[in-house]
């Protein structure tokens, strides 16, 4: 009798944690199928980056970008920041510009968005110095407002070339952040960063933020309901695209000048948004 009722058990738990599985399925795949696309660039043009889309950040040329970084981001300068072949190109060149010993770009949409999924297309830089990001900031945002990173930072992709293939994803805050060792963040290993093209996407509501590379999960953080000193993201984002050189991360091993230059191609950039999110249409 205790055997049979033991087997009863077993059973009535499996099919319980079995049903969750599949209902858990099933509201990803409808959340999924829910987002529409709502901006995008699929670099299908000739010379600089569409003037209407995007635009350059050099605000924080002068401090370094507070990481005393050794790159000069540019301003419409088709040797750091062109699209040809359909791949956006952003390439970090070694010379002598504005007192700093290399040049490199800084791209910013002038879109941004509040909730949805962001899917950029890339292949990364590999030379030890470099420090390749795709990441977001709040809209209206620039260095020169401070406040960091009271206001919230999300990034999606980090790499630094000193440790090929470690992708990092992170949320920094006011109590979450790396000067304190408590940002939310998580990594996976991608070997063939700097060979292959991978999508590296960002999904993100009021309860959760997801990022994955491809079609691996790797980083998730879920709001605790703890105010906007922990969870800053309920407002709109912008997206940014860098190669910077060097830094309080990227020079940790030093900078091989000799590998320069160096570049992320971006094959496409692709935003979805769910019908609730959606900006109203003027």
């Amino acid at each position: 009798m205790k055997i049979t009722l033991s087997i009863i058990i077993i059973l009535i738990v499996s099919t319980g944690l079995a049903f969750l599985s599949f209902t858990n399925k099933i509201s990803n795949e409808e959340e999924a199928s829910s987002y529409k696309l709502v901006w995008a660039d699929e670099f299908d043009y000739q010379g600089l980056p569409e003037s209407s889309k995007w635009d350059y950040d050099t605000e924080g040329n002068f401090a370094g970008w507070g990481n005393n970084e050794a790159q000069h981001y540019t301003e419409k300068d088709i040797d750091n920041a062109w699209v040809k072949d359909g791949k956006l190109h952003i390439t970090a060149i070694e010379e002598n510009i504005e007192g700093k010993e290399f040049s490199s770009a800084r791209l910013m949409s002038k879109a941004d968005w509040k909730y949805g999924r962001i899917e950029v297309n890339a292949k990364l830089p590999k030379a030890r110095g470099t420090w390749s990001a795709i990441w977001a900031m709040p809209g209206g945002w620039t260095f020169k407002d401070g406040n960091w990173p009271d206001v919230g930072e999300i990034d999606i992709m980090e790499h630094v070339g000193h440790d090929l293939g470690t992708i990092h994803s992170s949320a920094h805050s006011k109590d979450y952040q790396w000067q304190k060792n408590t940002q939310k963040t998580a990594t996976i290993f991608v070997p063939d960063v700097s060979t292959q093209f991978h999508s590296y996407i960002f999904e993100w509501s009021p309860d959760v933020m997801k990022t994955y590379v491809d079609d691996s999960l790797y980083f998730e953080y879920r709001n605790e309901g703890l105010g906007t000193t922990k969870w800053p993201y309920d407002k709109p984002f912008y997206l940014i695209l860098n190669v910077a050189v060097g830094g309080a991360w990227g020079s940790i091993q030093g900078i091989d000048n000799k590998a320069f230059p160096q570049t992320m191609e971006v094959d496409y950039v692709r935003v979805y948004q769910g019908e609730q999110y959606k900006k109203p249409k003027n």
